[in-house]
């Protein structure tokens, strides 16, 4: 299928009604990707086109979730690709620590993390290279990604058993309890530690200061342009000589400045020395709950009065990450109840909708600045409205003493922006077409020139897999004709065995004689239908039966020397003169000859077994046998 220039242009308005309606600008993704996937989606809704999938988007506003589902692959696992992690633990992790004085802190941003996996992953390495204590004292492990589904998974941190093969059983039962529902849930304790948020790679500014970032099989989604705008803020977020540790199929950075490779098979590269900015550690002083509780307590009343009448949403978090206010607003907003004062700010919903308050937090502690996030879209049961919040830390003396969140309700104003940005779109289009209504005139020969052209080199593909698919259906003739080749001797074969069989049996039947046919461990093979009158036993009752274990009137186990001397070599034929009792209860004198057969060269095979009755006088079986046959050829 040839793309046409509408078609681009109708996909790139798709992408801008996704980045103006939900703040998500997928227009740095490579356009292949993005066909193919959105494509599949337009089918399952029965969409022809990308101006009639915008439509939808907008009649249907579910449809969003399906969408980013299908364009956000979370693909994840504990320790993909266990070699990578062996070297993390090996080799990088004790690099970090050893440039880092007792106790500093250690920070960690795993970028695309999915469903938490990968984040988890890090804190069982880390807590296994630190020990538990070090871990939930120095450790920080960022975990973001803009799929909100796969957020809420990720801060649960419940997984199934499936998703728990490839942990080391070990490992498995020191970090992980088991959940209700028989999944695993990661260890509470140490999952303070790890804070999951929302986070745009390509729009939303980075973490800063880390000593380790994993961005594994994300950027591989990019085109080169953003690829390299994201690596550059990648290089402003790590510390002098820090880690990145990429995917496999992330190839980039072979080529790049800002990182030196450490092991590039394993895509671990170290951070050059280079642009980016100098990176001073923003020390964070914390003082004991119970003494910032009696400073404020001092002043609760006109604390309380005054924060009730703040006319935006506000709460204070104290520096030990515990809820210490809320002011009326805010408790209206949030559902929060005095029970929810000195609770941990993590444990609460506000801590992460709208929007993750943890990571903001940590900005300002860190920056010792006001850390802001605008435009954050939040539905609530009142409808869809949006806030700037704004994280202020609280200072004593120079010491942190916790921060203040006010969330800043803007959606008139947005709703206001949005308008004027349509308005003014919709302006700038129609000035666009009049300017390009001369450009497409000028441009139609060539465009039917160019189809005239794209039209023979069609024809020519055509022909050319017109001649392959001849080419194709001669060796699927000449391969159906050795088919059937085959399968004609193999009928011959099976007839010729057919009418030998036919034969054997028709010669077994004829002869007046018991034949036994036994293999070398006295299986019977072969027992005639002589046998069957003599011994009142079927052929399909005795064969593969020992012949030494039958039940019959002849005494078998008085056989075993003749038989064995024909198993051991002997020329056989040696007759034996047994006294029997056939099928009716009469008695006679059977009898038997005892010759081995060969089926190649060398010892016997099996042994062939003739019986035959003699007259004992009292009517046996020579009067079914012989004196029949003499009554037949007209004896007396």
């Amino acid at each position: 299928m040839i793309e046409s220039a509408s078609d681009n242009g109708d996909l790139e308005n798709l992408l801008e009604f996704v980045k103006r309606s939900r703040r998500f600008d997928f227009t740095g993704y490579k356009r292949t990707t993005l066909q193919r996937r959105i494509a599949k989606r337009m089918h399952d809704v029965g969409c022809d086109s990308y101006v009639d999938y915008t439509d939808y988007l907008e009649v249907h506003p579910d449809e969003f979730v399906e969408f980013f589902n299908t364009l956000l692959i979370n693909v994840t696992g504990f320790f993909r690709d266990q070699p990578a992690w062996d070297f993390l633990s090996d080799e990088v992790l004790p690099r970090i620590l050893s440039g880092k004085e007792r106790g500093e802190p250690i920070r960690v941003w795993s970028a695309g993390c999915a469903t938490g996996e990968e984040a988890y992953t890090l804190a069982m390495v880390l807590a296994e290279v630190l020990g538990v204590e070090q871990f939930r004292d120095r450790v920080k492990i960022y975990g973001t990604d803009v799929d909100d589904e796969a957020l809420a998974h990720a801060r649960q941190a419940i997984y199934s058993p499936k998703d728990m093969e490839p942990l080391p059983q070990r490992l498995a039962d020191t970090y992980f309890e088991s959940a209700n529902g028989g999944g695993y849930t990661f260890d509470r304790d140490l999952r303070r530690s790890v804070i999951f948020g929302r986070h745009d790679l390509v729009q939303d500014a980075p973490i800063s200061r880390l000593d380790l970032l994993l961005c594994r099989n994300t950027l591989m989604y990019f085109n080169s342009e953003t690829q390299a705008q994201v690596l550059r803020r990648f290089h402003f977020a790590l510390n002098e000589g820090a880690f990145l540790f990429l995917g496999k199929a992330e190839t980039l950075l072979t080529q790049s400045p800002l990182f030196r490779p450490v092991d590039l098979r394993l895509r671990i590269f170290e951070r050059m020395n280079g642009e980016g900015r100098e990176r001073v550690p923003a020390p964070i002083v914390r003082i004991e709950g119970a003494e910032v509780e009696s400073r404020v307590a001092g002043r609760a009343t006109l604390r309380d009065g005054a924060l009730d009448e703040v006319t935006v949403p506000m709460l204070v978090v104290d520096v030990n990450g515990a809820l210490a206010m809320v002011n009326k607003r805010g408790r209206a907003l949030f559902g929060l109840t005095g029970k929810d004062l000195g609770a941990p700010l993590q444990d609460l919903e506000v801590s992460y909708r709208p929007i993750d308050l943890r990571t903001l937090i940590e900005e300002a502690y860190a920056q010792r600045r006001d850390s802001q996030q605008r435009a954050v879209t939040w539905a609530t049961k009142q409808g869809e409205r949006t806030f700037d919040v704004s994280v202020t830390p609280l200072l004593e003396n120079g010491a942190i003493v916790g921060a203040a969140v006010a969330f800043t309700d803007v959606t008139q104003h947005q709703q206001l922006r949005t308008e004027l940005e349509l308005s003014n779109r919709e302006l700038e289009r129609a000035y666009e077409e009049l300017q390009s209504t001369n450009e497409e005139l000028e441009t139609t020969n060539e465009e039917l020139q160019s189809s005239v052209e794209e039209l023979e080199t069609t024809n020519e593909e055509l022909q050319s897999t017109n001649e392959e698919l001849e080419t194709m259906n001669e060796e699927l003739q000449s391969t159906n004709d050795e088919l059937q080749y085959v399968n004609d001797e193999m009928q011959r074969r099976s007839d010729d065995l057919t009418g030998l069989n036919s034969f054997f049996r028709a010669v077994m039947s004829s002869i007046d004689t018991g034949v036994v046919v036994l293999d070398r461990q006295l299986t019977v093979q072969v027992w005639n239908a002589r046998c069957e009158d003599l011994w009142g036993l079927r052929s399909d009752e005795v064969r593969g039966e020992s012949f030494l274990g039958l039940d019959i009137g002849l005494p078998v186990d008085q056989l075993w020397g003749p038989i064995r001397a024909c198993l051991d070599g002997g020329a056989g034929d040696a007759e034996v003169a047994l006294t029997a009792r056939d099928r009716r209860g009469r008695d006679f004198v059977c009898r038997v000859r005892c010759r081995p057969f060969n089926l190649a060269q060398g010892t016997a095979d099996g042994v062939v077994v003739l019986m035959e009755g003699q007259d004992s006088g009292d009517g046996g079986p020579t009067e079914d046998g012989s004196e029949q046959r003499r009554e037949a050829a007209g004896g007396d």
